[in-house]
Order: C-alpha cells, then sequence, then structure tokens
C-alpha cells in the first residue's frame, strides 16, 4: 500500500477458486464488520481474476460510511494478485 502500510491475504486455492480469506494487516477499517465484508466478497472468486476486477468485488461488498485508514480496495486486489501467485509457484 502506498504510505507503507501492510496489506496481508492469507488464503488456499480450492481448484481455481479463491478460499479461507483473511484479510490482516498495519491499517484500520471501520466498523470491524467491515473485514468479513472484504473476506466474504473474495470468497470463490476465480483465482485468474485481474486486479481491477478483485479491487470492484471489494468496494461493491463495502457499507456504506466504511472508513479505510492506510488501506484501499486497490491494495486489497494487489495482495490477492500476490498471494495466488505465490501459491501457484
Amino acid at each position: 500500500m502506498p504510505g507503507g502500510k501492510l496489506v496481508v491475504i492469507d488464503l488456499a486455492l480450492r481448484g481455481d477458486r479463491l478460499a479461507d480469506v483473511q484479510l490482516s494487516g498495519d491499517f484500520f477499517l471501520e466498523p470491524d464488520h467491515a473485514f468479513a465484508c472484504i473476506n466474504a466478497a473474495l470468497q470463490n472468486l476465480p483465482a485468474a481474476t485481474d486486479e481491477l476486477a478483485i479491487a470492484a468485488a471489494v468496494h461493491a461488498a463495502l457499507p456504506a460510511g466504511v472508513r479505510m485508514y492506510g488501506l484501499s480496495p486497490e491494495a486489497v486486489a494487489v495482495a490477492v494478485r500476490r498471494a495466488v501467485q505465490a501459491g501457484i509457484a
């Protein structure tokens, strides 16, 4: 994430889909239940989903009024793509 914040995605690959997705890192997200919204948005996405589509899915899943400090849907998307690539390599 620009500005030096750490964004981590832990996940498993089941077939060609994301599973057991967990977002964590050195950022703040209010309200706390927005974590579950992001994790749910990523769950079962095709592993080949590109960054633009991942960011759109995260953005669409966020409830109104969510505040992100040191985090963005785009940063989540980068972390997902890196996690998928690490899982494939």
